[in-house]
This record gives structure tokens, C-alpha cells and sequence, in this order.
């Protein structure tokens, strides 16, 4: 089994930043390929972000991409979501995904989850 926790939400302002962290236990090795995903109030759970094992590929959501940057630690076993410029719209539930054999957009490719991190941006 593999277990996810995210952490690092909060409350900031229009224009602010925040980063969120998703650190790994338990069988790490089936977490090769790590994301993000959000879900906001009365909407469906989205893709942010997605990252390869190595770190080499980076896949991003179009309305996300120049201002949220994905990395991993791997000795730490630590994913991470830098955000900047938050917008109100960014406000949302952030989910930590992993498990995928190839990096992706589709949640259905991803077999283990966070128990998610509340973002909110004022305006």
C-alpha cells in the first residue's frame, strides 16, 4: 500500500503563492509517476499538474501553466505544487495523486490519493 499526505494550503490573497507538499509511504516504488489534481465547490476533480520519476517530463493544465510548478524530491519522497499569482479561481481542494506507469492527465491512471489540501484565494 501507499499512502499520501498532502500539506501547505491555506488562505492567501489574489496574487499570493503557496506550496503545497505530498509526501509518499509505504510501497514508494509503485509511485513513479506523481500529480496534482483539484476539485472546486460544485465542480468536477481536475488535473493541474503531472510529473515523470525522473522529474524530465512535466505535463500542466493550460490554466495553470506559467504560474504552478511541479517538482519531486525523491530522497524525501516528496512531491511538490509551487503556486504562484493564485487567482480566486484557484480555490479548490488539492489532491495528490500517484501510481501511474506514464505521466498523464487522466485520473483513471492514477491509483492511489491524498485525502487533499484546501486551497482558497481571496479576491
Amino acid at each position: 500500500q501507499v499512502q499520501l499526505v498532502e500539506s501547505g494550503g491555506g488562505l492567501v490573497q489574489a496574487g499570493g503563492s503557496l506550496r503545497l507538499s505530498c509526501a509518499a509511504s509505504g510501497r514508494t516504488a509503485s509511485t513513479n509517476v506523481m500529480a496534482w489534481f483539484r476539485q472546486a465547490p460544485g465542480k468536477e476533480r481536475e488535473f493541474v499538474a503531472a510529473i515523470s520519476g525522473s522529474g524530465n517530463i512535466k505535463y500542466y493544465a493550460d490554466d495553470v501553466k506559467g504560474r504552478f510548478t511541479i517538482s519531486r524530491d525523491n530522497a524525501a519522497k516528496t512531491v511538490y505544487l509551487q503556486m504562484n499569482s493564485l487567482k480566486p479561481e484557484d480555490t479548490a481542494v488539492y489532491y495528490c495523486a500517484g501510481g501511474g506507469s506514464y505521466v498523464s492527465r487522466r485520473q483513471n491512471d492514477f491509483g492511489y490519493w491524498g485525502q487533499g489540501t484546501q486551497v482558497t484565494v481571496s479576491s
